[in-house]
């Protein structure tokens, strides 16, 4: 399976190829960026752990890198400046995403090709994909709370020390701060999480307050984030690659789970070669149900502001 980068040359994007070179699904890697000098040095610095990690093809590249690949992830997007409102960050990054857009469509794309968005923010430009690229909507996911989920996963396990992979508790919505945490099904190694020694509610609170600002937290101190999400990245791909058929909160068009529809959030969904398999419905407390629709309310305004409806 061939993998592009777009915006391999930046962060989040070199962050990926490296973790998509360990993971060895991927038989090539292709990055892609305006920058050519950039995307050419990880290129090469890839290229030089090759023999301790796997084989694969990994090659440097515009825009025609895409036009045969499998997988089209898309993570360029532009930082906040300041005094910048959240607003006008977003219409810079639409209008970026539109351009990135644009040359998909002029190289062209396989058919059965996955785009995966990671740019943010993320779901706004997941639905601009859907209606701008004319593949199937389930061939358009993006990352959705897939980071958000590991955040909050490997915090809580730090604070009651327990492994990380051990820790299974989700969150729905927006990836943004309308997010919804899932305590209702949360389990630490398949026992209730209420019941597990030392958690207490207080604890439970203090950790979705961490994970709502960890991502901030990063930033502040080291300018972005980067082997988080891109290990998310490669989880995701993995599960496309593989046709795994995971259960994982990605970003995709909803038409009628919990209510929602048009607007791409994330929910239990099925991941597979096709992309969005399908979404799934468990029950949720009230306050979550409310929380997680609130959250499509709070995208649906969003898209109407910068994208027209």
């Amino acid at each position: 399976m061939k993998v592009s980068i777009v915006g391999g040359g930046g962060l989040v994007g070199s962050c990926a190829a490296f973790a998509l070179q360990f993971g060895g699904i991927a038989s090539e890697i292709a990055l892609v960026d305006v920058n050519e000098d950039l995307v050419g040095g990880q290129v090469l610095d890839l290229l030089h752990g090759a023999s301790l990690t796997s084989d694969q093809r990994i090659v440097g590249g515009t825009a025609e890198q895409s036009a045969d690949a499998d997988v089209i992830c898309i993570t360029a997007g532009l930082r906040r400046k300041p005094e910048e409102s959240r607003l006008d960050l977003i219409n810079r990054n639409v209008a970026l995403f539109k351009n990135i857009l644009a040359d998909l469509k002029r190289v062209g794309y396989k058919k059965d090709a996955i785009v995966f968005v990671v740019s943010n923010p993320v779901d706004v430009l997941t639905y601009l994909a859907v209606k701008e690229l004319g593949l199937p909507p389930q061939q358009v996911i993006g990352l959705g709370t897939v980071l958000d989920t590991t955040r909050l996963r490997s915090m809580l396990a730090q604070q009651i020390s327990v492994p990380p992979s051990q820790v299974q508790v989700t969150i729905f919505g927006e990836h943004g701060d309308s997010m919804v945490p899932i305590w209702s099904n949360a389990q630490i190694a398949g026992l209730p999480l209420e019941k597990f020694p030392g958690v207490t509610p207080g604890l439970i609170a203090e950790v979705e307050k961490k994970t709502r600002g960890s991502g901030a937290e990063v930033i502040k101190k080291k300018g972005g984030a980067g082997f988080a999400v891109g290990v998310s990245i490669a989880d995701v791909i993995h599960s496309i690659a593989l046709d795994q058929q995971r259960i994982m909160p990605v970003s995709s068009l909803q038409n009628g789970a919990y209510g929602l529809h048009d607007v791409c959030i994330s929910v239990p969904t099925v991941v597979g070669r096709t992309g969005a398999v399908s979404h799934l419905e468990v029950e949720l407390w009230p306050k979550e149900l409310s929380g997680l629709q609130r959250s499509g309310q709070v995208l649906r305004e969003t898209i109407d502001k910068v994208l027209g409806g």
